[in-house]
């Protein structure tokens, strides 16, 4: 029988080239789309209102952003691909 923090917090294996930025932005990222999740079902379910939903959503997404901004994601991106 499966863990019941494997059926509420899944994660799936890292894919790709590893760097430990990598890594960590993609944890977060998993970490984004379980709470969206959870936030779309609240709203979907009357628990919490369009407004509100939109407020979490907001204040998450800048959360991501933050953290692929500190962990220099997009920065590395496009230095790779200027040097080509």
């Amino acid at each position: 029988m499966a863990d019941k923090d494997d059926i509420i917090y899944p994660r799936f294996p890292f894919r790709g080239d590893f760097t430990p930025e990598d890594f960590v932005f993609n944890a977060n990222l998993q970490e984004f789309a379980l709470k969206i999740g959870y936030i779309v079902s609240l709203q979907s379910n009357g628990k919490l209102t369009s407004e509100e939903s939109y407020r979490q959503i907001k204040a998450l997404w800048k959360e991501l952003k933050i953290s692929k901004k500190e962990l220099g994601i997009g920065d590395r991106n496009e230095r790779d691909s200027q040097s080509q």
